[in-house]
């Protein structure tokens, strides 16, 4: 239950967030807007870590395999296209291509078992639900 109600916070803080960081983008930039989500992205998990557990960051040196470092990276990247897709959409319509985008892309990563994830069997009923998101979104653009 727990897992279930955090996807949910996790889902509404990425549409507010998306739509927060298109009118900073409107009114400065968009690397200007990224950037600033990123800095003050970083401040937060510094100020969390300080009060929290406090793991050593010298354990990142131990991350292996070494492109699973490149959150970051791809955070810049994921905040970049949600602003230019929520500018150019509108918030509903780019929140229901992201999410299909992302139901898509992570059933992929483990129908192949990519990026060290257990491989899983193909499911019809997953598909089918892939295919359902994707007529929603023919249905939700009409």
């Amino acid at each position: 239950m727990w897992g279930i109600l955090t996807a949910l916070l996790s889902g509404a803080l990425m549409s507010v967030q998306g739509v927060f960081n298109t009118e900073v983008t409107r009114q400065t930039g968009v690397w200007v807007s990224a950037g600033w989500v990123q800095l003050t992205a970083f401040v937060t998990c510094a100020a969390a870590w300080l009060l929290s557990g406090r793991q050593s960051v010298g354990s990142l040196l131990a991350v292996e395999p070494k492109y699973m470092l490149a959150g970051g990276i791809l955070g810049a990247f994921i905040t970049y296209t949600v602003i230019r897709s929520m500018e150019s959409l509108g918030p509903a319509r780019a929140a229901l291509l992201i999410v299909v985008s992302q139901i898509l892309v992570a059933y992929g990563i483990e129908l192949f078992g990519l990026f060290g994830v257990e491989r899983a069997a193909f499911a019809w009923r997953k598909a089918l639900g892939a295919a359902v998101a994707i007529a929603g979104i023919i249905i939700f653009r009409s």
